[in-house]
This record gives structure tokens, C-alpha cells and sequence, in this order.
């Protein structure tokens, strides 16, 4: 199936360059590169009508594109139309730095593989060069499985490093020398659009006068329409492609009737019309207008996916512009505006905001802002909001104070943390803020807490912000967008009152503060509800509430599911908590699905703090991945991460028998000061370490799991040393009694072989959970066997241990809350490092190596 693109009537088929082109569709990439109007589109055109057996997905790139969120569901959108067997990626955009991001490339890629034979066009690739767009492009070519084809096409060469595909692909490259016209195709092409026969000499004349150039030849041949004496004509053609341009231009125009002239140069200031908008702009029949346009070959293109609309052929209306500002220099401000109501009227509101930004209507750009509802905000999303705010002058938009918090607040939503942490406390400073207004700018900047690593600051605005909506309940607030409403505040300070406290390391105060959110009217928001239950079930999961962190992890991420969310950033903390359950039951390898999900939705908008999070949580996974240490999120990481970090590497010194000491003495508990007692248990400092015991204080809620299970252990362990055998178990036999409920193994495995001594030596392995404990202590210090060259990763492991059971890569993906596609990915990855080609022979090679055993059912609780 291939979308219809229209010919023009007076194109002329081309088989030796549409021979080229299949002759490039086994490879990744075919190029066209060619200035404008050397025939680029209509060649491609009918290439692809002629290409029964593929699917040909046709992208008309725009300036617009560079923005990867409504370019990457142009992407979607456009392989659906045409392979109804695709199915959509579901990783996220990494909007932050104007990329589509290796999570979306991959998955897409990957996804292409089910849609059967495809080419993926991509015309006038020139109008992104530059932005951050293009090189995600380049990077799909060479992610492109074997059925998938991408043509480039570009007005000038992107210089993005052809020589590997000239090499490797044998690069199919139709250049200008190849696309200018002969002859032959010159003649027909005139007498086609002249609809009159004119001799060799003259052919010949056009032909070597316009270099081939097709528009050249096109032009040509509409003056010639119009004249009585063909050969004098072309005989007064001038010398060089610009003033043949000038002179033809002017021909073409002033040959028509002057009512039809003006209504052409009016629609020139749009980059579409259909005949609504030709009315409103042109005041003439839309409808009879395009058709004669179309009829008499003038330089109007149908724009491919949207019947009814047409665009002007670049070339010509460049053209166009420059005779309407060279004769009314303020009618294009005047037609943009007209055009942005029309828009506003069809109730199209992005499209008459970037009209009246045109224009340079910035008054009305700002009020038309500040009048939309949450409907624009969820539909254009929040970058967009940014870009339109940003083209509003600063002096300008500095004249509200509504449009400066709205900026701030779009910034903070698009990943720009820092930004917004500047202009809110710009914002806070400057004194001329409103009761109201302040009470917004205190909410969002708490809200900031997710991008910046001093915690602190933020719970300081939380707090401040509750106080203030507590003290004016009444105080008149702006209405942005929809998200400034009182319960939005509340719930926004709230929510951004425990993430301070969860980063700062604080998770008694986390929870009592996200609780209370949960029970606010803000949380009936879906995207919100599903960033605070995951926000909840990541507090439960780090202080070993299990039980809780499963149920909550899982609401949020079904909740995202059933409202379409699940590539949005908001599950991120629900996907890391997952990760954190996982380490937690001591089956680390069962959360490295869901921790790349998270970290990818973390990363997608720069929440560096959770970021942090989740590189803690690789490093545990899989703490002798090099890669993995190297990869840090940008800035110091939070209090949380950072004492976590220097525990991990306290453990490793402890495991070779050297202690390392504590960088502080520790006032209350924290994996530093368990590390720094088991520390002092190791060199045999006995009475050091019931001192420090008895010393650190177990603050907040002595419900917390973890630090009760980590206290009971290394009393357990004191006791052991000291010959206080009846004490040691009845501390080990509490350690488990608290542990048990919850599932939780992490503080045995964190301990190390003592605590499995401790076990088989006081207790015995006399219970199933007592079994597992010792075993993952074990295995967790064992040095790996090595025996694959080319090592799974800890994903590909989650996904191994599948395998035996009798679930379907669907099933799979419901219960990894990821697409079929993502399963399918890992699955080529898992086959191929074993050498097999199927299920079954993975079972059987993975049994071999001992990576699994095959009478055991996945673990999938």
C-alpha cells in the first residue's frame, strides 16, 4: 500500500532514474540531493507509484519538525497509514535537548521489522538541517531492519558522513547532473504545459539556457503559453539561472488577469491552503480558485495525508514573497493575522498562534496563550508553549508577569529545570507579584526539586507555598493553562514537599508528605496521579515496604496504561520503584526491564534526581558494569544517592577484608553507618561497634523495614562474636520476622557471607525463605563463570528467565508494562549471544550454561 501523491499533468516519466532507485531499495539509505525545482518530489513520486509491492511512507519535512515530539508522532502516524501490521513504539521523546532519543529511535526501528516491505521518504530533509532532528535520522538509517528502505532527499548536501554507506551499502545518489532534463524531456515537457510544438533549435536553447533546471523548463514553458512568437521568446531569455528566474517569474504573473495575480501573490505568506483559508485571505472562491491552479500547472502541490489542501512549490513561492514585500511591505503582517483567524475560528489554536508569531502580533500572542485551557497545553504539549513564549520579545513579555510564570512554568514541564529555577526566584524577587500569582510561583518552583540537587532549597518553597495558599484561601489566582488551580497548587507543593524529603534521604517525612497529597483534589489529574503513586511506591520500596511499593507501582503504571501515558516521563518513578523491588527480594536482574524504562522517562524531561535514582539502582544491579559507573547523570547527586553510593563502595572494601572508615560519625541511621558497623565487626572491634549501635539513633518510623532488619542483623552478628549465641539468634530470628512479610532480602545480600553463617550456624536452613536468603548471599559474591563471549545484560536476563514458562511475548509485555516490540528487541539480542534462533533452543542453551532452570516457572510476581 502506498499513500497517492498527485503528478502533475505535465510531468514526464523518467525508467533509467526510477531503475536507480530500485536498484537502492536492499540497502539502508538511497540520496537525492538537487537544488529547488530540479525535480526531486515528482521523481520520487512516481517512483513510488510505481513500487506496487512496498509501502511507501512519504514525509514532507518542515520547519516544524524540528521538534521532536509532533515530528515523532508524524513518524507513527505516517507508517500506520500505509503498514496497518506496525505497531507503535512506546518509549518517550527526550524533548530536553530537542531529540527523539535512542529509546524512541531503537523501538521504532525495531517496530518496522513487522510492517513488511517499506520505504521511508523523507523530502526536503534541508529545512532541519542544523537541529537536533536530523542526526536522530541519520542514527534510524543505520537502525533500519532488512525490509525497511529510507530515501533522503535535500536541496543541499547534509554532510552527514556518506562515505560508510558508499562503501558498506554501494549508496544509490541521484544528484542534479542526473536530474537535469535532456532534450527530449525538455520538449515534451513544453509541449505538455503549452500545449504547442515548438522546433530542435528552440528545445535545444531552453534546454542549455536553464541547465535542465526542471522549474527553468516549467517556467519557460508557461510563458510560452502565453506568447504569440515562441522562438523570439526564448531568443530574450536571459543568461543566468537568477535572472531567467526573475524574468519568468515576472512573465508568468503578469500574464495572468490581475485579480488571479494578486490572490496568488496574497496566499504566498501560507505554507498551506485549502479553500476556506484561500477565502479568508484571498476573498475569492477557494474552492474554484485551487482547481484552476491545479488545472493550469501553476506551481500548487496536493499535500499528501490532508484532501483539500495544496502548498505552493517552494522556488515559486519564495518568488511570490518577494513581489508582495517589495510592493506592500506591511500586507504580509496583515494576511498572517487573517490567516491566525481563520485558524482560531476552526478552532485550530496552535496553528493561529504560529501565525500571529508571524505576524509579529505579540500582544495577541500572549493573550491568545493565556486564554488557553488545558485542552492546548496536553495537545501541543509543553515545549511547544515554551517555543511560542520564547518568540515573544523579552520586553515585551515582560510586561506580564502571568505570561513570564506561564514561561517558567512550561520550562520546568519541558526538562529546562534550571531555567526555571531562575525565573521563578526572578520572579519571587522582583516584588511586583500578586498574592495569587505568588502562590503559583512558590508551587512550581517546589516543583523544581526534581531538577536540581540541593533538595533543600525546594522543601523550603513547599513549605512556604502551603503556608501562603493556607493563609489566602481567597487570593485571586492567573489561570495558565488550566494548572494553577488551587488544588493543583496545594497538590503541586505537597507532592514536591516529600520528593525533597525522598532525596534528602528522608523517607518517614517523604511519605506522611506525599500521603497527604494523595488525599488533595490535585490527584485526580491522571498525569499527576500516576508521578505520585509512583513517587510513593519508590518510598516503600527503598525503606522495604514491598507489599505496598508492588500495589502502587502497579496502579500507577495500569492507571498510565488505560489513560495512554506509559511514553510519557510521568510512570518514571512507578518503572524505578519497580527496579527497586526487585534489589530489594534479591532478584536484582528482575528489574533491569523496568529500570531502563525508567531511567529513559526520567532522562526524556532531565529529572536528574531521579536520574540519580535510577543510576543507583543500575550500579546495584549490576555493580561491575564499568559502563554503567561511567555514565553519571549530570550534577552532584542528591543526599539519598550519594550516601548509598559511598556505602556501596564501603562494602566493597569491607568484602576484600579491608574496612574502609566512614567519611563522618553518623548521628542516626543510614546505610553509611551499617556499613561503617559491619566495618568494625570485621576487624574484630566488638565493643566499637555496640557502641555505635547503642550511638546512632533509629529515626522516624520504627515500622521502616530495612533500617529494623539492618539494626537486628548486625546485633545478631555482635552478639555471635561476643559468644552470645542465644542473644544472636534472638536478634537474627527478629530480623527475619520483620523481613519475611515483606519479601525483603537485600540487607542479608548487602551483608554478605556473615549473614549467611550466621543463618546456617543459629537456625539452620530450615524455612523456604531461609533457603533463598542464603542462596542469593551466595551467589551474589560467586565470580561468574564467563562462559558466553558476548555477556547478557541484566534486561536480557529478566527476559530469559521467561522463557520456560508458558506466557506469550504479549503476556510478557503486560507484565513488564513495555511494548511487544521492546520484548522482541531483547529477545533478537538474547538468541543471537546464545547462538540460537528460537525459544526452545534458548531454553535449552540457557539450561547448559545454567542461566536458568527450566522447571521453574518466570518469576513474575
Amino acid at each position: 500500500m502506498t499513500e497517492h501523491r498527485r503528478i502533475p499533468p505535465h510531468a514526464v516519466d523518467r525508467p533509467p532514474l526510477r531503475l536507480q532507485l530500485d536498484a537502492g531499495v536492499s540497502s539502508p539509505l538511497s540520496l537525492i540531493v538537487a537544488p529547488a525545482g530540479a525535480g526531486k518530489t515528482v521523481l520520487l513520486s512516481q517512483w513510488a507509484q510505481s513500487r506496487a509491492d512496498m509501502a511507501v511512507a512519504w514525509f514532507d519535512i518542515t520547519a516544524a519538525d524540528d521538534a521532536p515530539v509532533p515530528f515523532a508522532r508524524r513518524l507513527v502516524d505516517g507508517v500506520i497509514a500505509v503498514a496497518p501490521d506496525f505497531h507503535p513504539p512506546t518509549a518517550p521523546i527526550d524533548t530536553s535537548e530537542g531529540r527523539l532519543g535512542e529509546a524512541f529511535l531503537e523501538e521504532f526501528a525495531s517496530s518496522l521489522a513487522d510492517a513488511g516491505p517499506l520505504v521511508l521518504v523523507f523530502d526536503d530533509l534541508d529545512r532541519i538541517s542544523g537541529t537536533s532532528v536530523l542526526p536522530d535520522l541519520w542514527r534510524l538509517v543505520d537502525l533500519l531492519p532488512t525490509n525497511a528502505h529510507a530515501v533522503f532527499s535535500s536541496r543541499v548536501d547534509l554532510q552527514l558522513g556518506w562515505s560508510r554507506h558508499r562503501l558498506e551499502h554501494g549508496l544509490v545518489e541521484i544528484r542534479q547532473r542526473e536530474l537535469a532534463f535532456d532534450d527530449a524531456t525538455t520538449a515534451r515537457v513544453i509541449e505538455r504545459i503549452a500545449g504547442k510544438p515548438i522546433t530542435e533549435k528552440a528545445v535545444a536553447a531552453v534546454t542549455a539556457r536553464t541547465e535542465g533546471w526542471a522549474v527553468g523548463v516549467q517556467l519557460t514553458a508557461l510563458t510560452l503559453r502565453f506568447s504569440d512568437d515562441p522562438e523570439r521568446t526564448i531568443d530574450t531569455l536571459a543568461d543566468t539561472d537568477r535572472l531567467v528566474v526573475d524574468y519568468l517569474s515576472e512573465e508568468v504573473l503578469d500574464a495572468l488577469e490581475p485579480a488571479r495575480r494578486d490572490a496568488i501573490v496574497r496566499l504566498a505568506v501560507l505554507d498551506e491552503v485549502c479553500a476556506g483559508l484561500v477565502e479568508a485571505v484571498a476573498h475569492v472562491d477557494g474552492a474554484a480558485f485551487l482547481s484552476g491552479l491545479e488545472r493550469d500547472s501553476m506551481f500548487i502541490v496536493a499535500v499528501p495525508g490532508r484532501p483539500g489542501w495544496y502548498r505552493f512549490h517552494r522556488l515559486f513561492r519564495d518568488l511570490l514573497l518577494y513581489r508582495l514585500r517589495a510592493t506592500d511591505p506591511k500586507a504580509e503582517s496583515r494576511l498572517l493575522e487573517s490567516a491566525a483567524d481563520w485558524y482560531l475560528a476552526d478552532g485550530d489554536t496552535g496553528a493561529c498562534v504560529e501565525y500571529l508569531i508571524r505576524a509579529r502580533c505579540w500582544e495577541r500572542v500572549l493573550a491568545r496563550v493565556l486564554a488557553s485551557g488545558r485542552d492546548v497545553f496536553e495537545e501541543v504539549r509543553t515545549a511547544t508553549i515554551v517555543r511560542w513564549l520564547r518568540q515573544v520579545p523579552p520586553d515585551v513579555r515582560a510586561g506580564s508577569v502571568d505570561a513570564e510564570l506561564l514561561l517558567g512554568i512550561a520550562e520546568g514541564m519541558s526538562g529546562h529545570g534550571m531555567i526555571a529555577v531562575d525565573a521563578m526566584q526572578a520572579l519571587l524577587s522582583g516584588g511586583s507579584l500578586s498574592i495569587g500569582q505568588r502562590q503559583v510561583a512558590l508551587s512550581y518552583l517546589a516543583a523544581c526539586v526534581q531538577f536540581h540537587p540541593h533538595a533543600e532549597a525546594f522543601q523550603g518553597a513547599a513549605r512556604d507555598a502551603l503556608a501562603l495558599l493556607e493563609e489566602e484561601p481567597d487570593a485571586a489566582l492567573p489561570d495558565l493553562l488550566g494548572l494553577t488551580t488551587r488544588p493543583l497548587l496545594r497538590y503541586m507543593a505537597q507532592g514536591s514537599l516529600g520528593r525533597a524529603h525522598l532525596f534528602l534521604g528522608d523517607l518517614v517525612g517523604a511519605r506522611a508528605a506525599l500521603n497527604a497529597a494523595v488525599d488533595g483534589q490535585g490527584f485526580a489529574y491522571t498525569p499527576f496521579r500516576v508521578h505520585l503513586l509512583g513517587s510513593l511506591a519508590l518510598v516503600d520500596a527503598l525503606s522495604g515496604r514491598l507489599v505496598a511499593a508492588s500495589e502502587r507501582a502497579d496502579e500507577a503504571l495500569e492507571t498510565a496504561r488505560e489513560a495512554g501515558l506509559l511514553a510519557h516521563p510521568a510512570p518514571g518513578d512507578a518503572y524505578v520503584a519497580r527496579a527497586i523491588l526487585a534489589i530489594q527480594r534479591g532478584e536484582p536482574d528482575a528489574g533491569a526491564l523496568a529500570l531502563a524504562e525508567g531511567l529513559v522517562r526520567a532522562s526524556s524531561n532531565q529529572r536528574t534526581q531521579l536520574m540519580w535514582v535510577a543510576h543507583l539502582a543500575s550500579v546495584l544491579i549490576d555493580p561491575d558494569d564499568e559502563h554503567v559507573k561511567a555514565e553519571e547523570p549530570p550534577g552532584p547527586p542528591p543526599p539519598l544517592v550519594r550516601q548509598a553510593l559511598v556505602a556501596l563502595g564501603m562494602r566493597r572494601s569491607r568484602l576484600r577484608g579491608a574496612p574502609a572508615p566512614a567519611p563522618s560519625i553518623a548521628s542516626s541511621w543510614s546505610p553509611v553507618a551499617f556499613e561503617e558497623i559491619a566495618g568494625l565487626l570485621v576487624e574484630g572491634r566488638t565493643g566499637a561497634a555496640r557502641l555505635r549501635l547503642a550511638q546512632v539513633r533509629a529515626d522516624g518510623d520504627p515500622r521502616e523495614v530495612v533500617p529494623a532488619v539492618e539494626r537486628e542483623l548486625l546485633l545478631s552478628w555482635t552478639g555471635a562474636v561476643e559468644g552470645r549465641r542465644s542473644q544472636a539468634r534472638e536478634h537474627l530470628e527478629s530480623a527475619l520476622a520483620i523481613a519475611a512479610p515483606e519479601g525483603v532480602v537485600d540487607p542479608f545480600v548487602r551483608l554478605g557471607p556473615p549473614a549467611a553463617d550466621l543463618l546456617e550456624d543459629l537456625l539452620g536452613t530450615r524455612t523456604e525463605f531461609v533457603r533463598y536468603i542464603v542462596g542469593r548471599v551466595r551467589a551474589a559474591v560467586a565470580p561468574n563463570d564467563g562462559k558466553l563471549i558476548d555477556e547478557l545484560t541484566p534486561r536480557e536476563l529478566e527476559l530469559l528467565a521467561f522463557l520456560p514458562s508458558r506466557l506469550t511475548i504479549a503476556d510478557i509485555a503486560v507484565r513488564c508494562f513495555v511494548s511487544t516490540n521492546t520484548i522482541k528487541t531483547h529477545l533478537g539480542h538474547i538468541y543471537r549471544k546464545l547462538g540460537v534462533s528460537g525459544r526452545d533452543a534458548a531454553i535449552e542453551r540457557a539450561v547448559e550454561l545454567g542461566l536458568i532452570d527450566a522447571r521453574e516457572i518466570a518469576r513474575v510476581g
